[in-house]
């Protein structure tokens, strides 16, 4: 299982991790398919997650879910973590985690890594929290 403070930008399912919904975004329309935002986050660090169709109305703040082959990629310009195609999610409790909403995984400006053109390294920091979710005060 991997921390969301380790996870990088790729092309590729292979995120298994567990996290705490933290808020989630009003749902939109993208032609016939549901999408909403959530704010997620673990012991090390927060992230946006996207949601699609029915997982716009399954899951809700609290809901503690485990990603399996999930993927962490650019969409429409933003840095998102999400189930993809191959992705599985699997809500496995409410409430009962710790968590910190610093470092926001998806408030990072990323470039290929000059050594590994198929790896992506931390360049600076965009914003220490969610531009899109306000902090939880």
């Amino acid at each position: 299982m991997v921390a969301l403070k380790d996870i990088v930008p790729a092309a590729q399912n292979n995120i298994d991790t567990k996290f705490i919904v933290l808020e989630k975004g009003r749902t939109t329309l993208e032609g016939q398919n549901k999408m909403c935002l959530a704010l997620v986050a673990d012991e090390t660090a927060a992230v946006h997650f996207q949601l699609w169709q029915d997982e716009c109305d399954y899951f809700e703040s609290g809901d503690i879910i485990y990603l399996t082959n999930g993927i962490f990629s650019y969409q429409r310009g933003n840095l998102i973590l999400r189930a993809g195609k191959r992705g599985k999610l699997e809500k496995i409790g409410e409430f009962t985690m710790s968590y910190v909403e610093t470092p926001n995984m998806s408030e990072i400006r990323w470039i290929p890594d000059p050594n590994n053109s198929k790896m992506y390294i931390q360049e600076h920091v965009i914003s220490p929290h969610s531009r899109i979710f306000a902090p939880i005060l």
